[in-house]
């Protein structure tokens, strides 16, 4: 299988603190993979090395075969990734389209745009919400729209930092149906997530991360098996 992502002997710290620690990982185009790990393990600077918001002190990141390393973020946009933070990073006073206009309008113009927004409304279930601001959504709902925002330019990498924070049984339920449904249009899914039901739900394989390194590989029946991540991980809560 051909791989999306590739990062190699990946290093950074910051003064007297490593966030990244020899990191060699590897990412399957067409894969739903979860990075799961304690608090300061180092998963957000991980996806920040990846987004090209820190630069890595050694090592190396290609996407789709060309080293991206050198990159900035907004490059790294144009090359195929996309990001959904945590913190939903809407315009709260703006309707919901005009969120989604905003998001894809220096990609999308004329009827590409109309078109896609019409289609994002729909795949996030806000059709009905479209012209409502939305600072006034549901918190499941604003973090829906800010997927349908870093989808609707069609990535072929999506990053997600814990989709599923604050969200309602139901809702964390619904986001796993939406990344599948993402995942099987062929966009590559990697998310940091803390909800084992959520991680079993989408994951096709799992990284466990400790102390800025790699610290277990596998399916997701392999790592909930794992002694050791029994022990650093499994029952903690991950801020």
């Amino acid at each position: 299988m051909t791989q999306i992502l590739q990062v190699s002997k990946l290093n950074k710290r910051f003064g007297g603190v490593t966030v990244a620690r020899d990191i060699d990982f590897a990412l399957d185009e067409g894969a739903m993979h979860c990075l799961i790990g304690p608090n300061g393990a180092g998963k957000s600077s991980f996806f920040r090395l990846l987004l090209g918001e820190h630069a890595p002190d050694s090592g190396t990141i290609t996407f789709r075969g060309r080293d991206i390393t050198p990159l900035r973020s907004f490059q790294r946009i144009r090359e195929g990734i996309s990001v959904k933070f945590q913190v939903p990073g809407i315009f709260k006073a703006l309707s919901v389209r005009q969120n989604l206009q905003i998001a894809f309008q220096h990609h999308l113009h004329g009827a590409s745009l109309t078109g896609t927004i019409r289609q994002v409304l729909d795949f996030t279930g806000l059709t009905s919400e479209a012209a409502t601001p939305a600072g006034v959504l549901s918190h499941g709902q604003q973090q829906w729209l800010e997927i349908g925002m870093a989808v609707g330019v069609e990535p072929r990498l999506l990053l997600l930092d814990e989709p599923t924070a604050g969200m309602s049984p139901d809702e964390t339920r619904k986001t796993g149906e939406m990344l599948h449904d993402l995942n099987a249009r062929g966009i590559t899914i990697l998310a940091v997530e803390h909800d084992m039901a959520f991680v079993q739900q989408i994951a096709h394989s799992v990284t466990v991360l400790h102390m800025g390194a790699i610290f277990a590989q596998g399916s997701i029946d392999q790592i909930t098996a794992h002694p050791g991540v029994q022990e650093i991980y499994l029952g903690a809560v991950d801020a």
